[in-house]
């Protein structure tokens, strides 16, 4: 039989063999299917782990403003009015080169290559609209 100890705040359990020799009879709840990067009502998960810190790191505030003028653009060619947003962040981003260096073009200009960030998944349409307005500018 186990023994139960309250010590302010904690409760510590001393538990012996023989309770630990009969499987414990708890069921927890069916896991929850985790968001993605857009939740069921079209908004953008901020928290979603694909991000990789970028809504959070030192150009996080700028990285939002683009991504969420590229997500809910309407324009004819989805993000082309989102220059402007996404200039402003590679300029961010060029003066934390430490942090952003995966994402640098050679030192010498010290830009985002963004194109390169755009290749990586050629399926995605999102991604291939995007760099086809940024190609055009």
């Amino acid at each position: 039989m186990s023994l139960c100890k309250s010590f302010g705040k904690d409760n510590v359990i001393f538990a012996l063999a023989e309770d630990h020799a009969t499987p414990s009879t708890v069921e927890l709840p069916e896991p929850e299917a985790s968001p993605g990067l857009i939740l069921e009502n079209g908004d953008i998960n901020w928290n979603c782990p694909c991000l990789g810190g970028m809504a959070t790191g030192p150009c996080g505030v700028e990285f939002r403003e683009a991504f969420s003028c590229f997500h809910y653009s309407e324009a004819q060619s989805k993000g082309s009015d989102c220059y402007d947003a996404f200039k402003t962040m590679q300029d961010c981003m060029a003066n934390y080169p430490v942090v952003y260096k995966q994402n640098l073009q050679d030192e010498e200009d010290g830009g985002l290559d963004l194109g390169a960030v755009l290749d990586e998944d050629e399926e995605d349409p999102d991604k291939q609209t995007l760099k086809q307005v940024l190609e055009v500018r």
